[in-house]
């Protein structure tokens, strides 16, 4: 019997690396062995914003599988991504376990897969490996995707998914977020009924796995969401996950970050900048951007706004005529942030965010308040979430034409930064959190004890 050998695999989208990351870092300071696994293309994104070698005598070794899509496909188009995943991950899967297998000593111990990869733990079960498996948003989105039975029984929707009272507001229990029934995970994802339905039945075939698996964590606590938790009794805590525990550089991220905006920060009064990230899929068209732009110049206020360079959907950024000039030393652009360290600096005065989970665990654990921008997928649950549960931020309102104008985010800038109850609110929170995941805290004891289960 060697040591404990546990194989990672997240989904493969940027959000659901990073907190797979994150734990397997956690578990490797424990003295368990990692192999994590991420799709070729993935693999190659990381190791390339990484831009070091790769600690391979580490704890976390990297390895990777085909996705079954051909280079050049657009892996940002979910349902099609997700169908090839599951016609050649099953058999990739079990190749890539025997080949481990067949030349470590270390025997693989545990399977440890994302929920939204439950086709990882089918394999698992069927080679009789032990099956783990992370939810890495807020549980009350898994109570939703667990509850999609009952919303068939009670007419909410039918068994395609599809809304029958398109714009009723409902919820599942007191002190959880109000659900539109047309920001329904599936709905967001993407605009082709087909893709919804693809993804609709795949989250489906999810929720069997969750029952069958022998530990569901969550990075979320109980501080956060105990009604949610009370919804779904086998999902234990486990986070919020801080990058603060990282081993080394290895983050998962899929794009190299720029360091240099944490000296930049350091110039800047506390309190006093707005950072503006959007995650890893949000688009905006010109328009938008370029209200975006005008509103942030308009706050007077010193930003630091991270550009992906596949952030607008053209060729190139269009920003407003004269912008650079007039912003000058008041903004620094960056294609993508240390995030962590960024949320945590003392200069940072709040956060417009689209409200992916990791973000919203991460502006909450370093007490910074939002304004939310949410683009799709859960995102809208947790923009509910910070700005009517915990009351930590507030939503950005669209005109009639779908646009957030510049009058919009100025005004909204200065009600959240004006207003020194939602900062209370937010360190009050971050204090919660903290004391969750530090030692002897609730989201600790399920920590050690899925330690102490892997290690038997």
């Amino acid at each position: 019997m060697g040591r404990p050998h546990v194989l990672v695999i997240p989904y493969p989208a940027q959000g659901h690396v990073i907190p797979l990351m994150e734990l397997s870092q956690n578990l490797a300071k424990q003295g368990i062995k990692i192999s994590f696994v991420n799709t070729v293309f993935n693999h190659e994104r990381i190791l390339d914003a990484f831009d070091e070698k790769v600690d391979e005598n580490g704890l976390v070794h990297l390895l990777s599988v085909p996705d079954g899509l051909e280079d050049g496909e657009d892996r940002n188009q979910l349902g099609k991504l997700t169908e090839r995943l599951c016609q050649v991950m099953p058999t990739q899967l079990k190749e890539l376990i025997h080949k481990v297998n067949g030349s470590d000593d270390d025997k693989i111990s545990c399977v440890l897969a994302d929920v939204s990869m439950g086709l990882a733990l089918e394999v698992a079960a069927e080679l009789g490996i032990p099956t783990a498996c992370l939810w890495p948003a807020a549980v009350f989105q898994l109570a939703l995707l667990l509850s999609v039975p009952k919303f068939i029984d009670d007419g909410l929707i039918d068994e395609n998914g599809t809304p029958l009272m398109k714009h009723k507001m409902f919820q599942l229990s007191p002190m959880t977020p109000s659900i539109h029934p047309m920001n329904l995970i599936w709905l967001n994802l993407d605009d082709s009924p087909s893709t919804q339905k693809i993804m609709f039945d795949f989250l489906l075939r999810n929720n069997k796995v969750v029952e069958a698996t022998d530990w569901v964590l969550c990075n979320s606590s109980l501080e956060l969401e105990l009604q949610g938790f009370n919804l779904v009794p086998k999902a234990l805590p486990i986070g919020p996950f801080l990058a603060t525990n990282r081993l080394g550089n290895l983050s998962g991220n899929f794009w190299p970050e720029d360091p240099t905006c944490l000296q930049w920060l350091d110039q800047q009064s506390p309190g006093s900048v707005i950072y503006v990230a959007f995650g890893s899929f949000a688009v905006f068209d010109q328009i938008q951007f370029r209200e975006l732009a005008l509103g942030l110049e308009s706050t007077e206020r010193p930003f630091l706004w991270v550009v992906r360079e596949d952030i607008t959907n053209g060729k190139h950024h269009n920003y407003p005529k004269g912008f650079n000039e007039r912003v000058g030393n008041q903004c620094r652009i960056v294609s993508w942030a240390p995030q962590a360290a960024v949320l945590g600096h003392s200069s940072i005065a709040c956060f417009i965010s689209h409200c992916g989970w990791n973000s919203t665990v991460e502006g909450v654990s370093n007490g910074v308040p939002f304004l939310c921008w949410p683009y799709f997928a859960d995102q809208f649950l947790n923009e509910s979430y910070i700005s009517d549960i915990w009351k930590i931020g507030l939503k950005l309102q669209k005109d009639e034409g779908g646009i957030i104008r510049k009058e919009e985010i100025k005004s909204k800038v200065e009600q959240l930064v004006g207003d020194e109850n939602f900062k209370t609110r937010a360190i009050e929170l971050k204090q919660m959190v903290t004391k969750s995941v530090g030692d002897g805290g609730s989201s600790d004891k399920v920590f050690k004890n899925f330690v102490r289960w892997l290690k038997s």
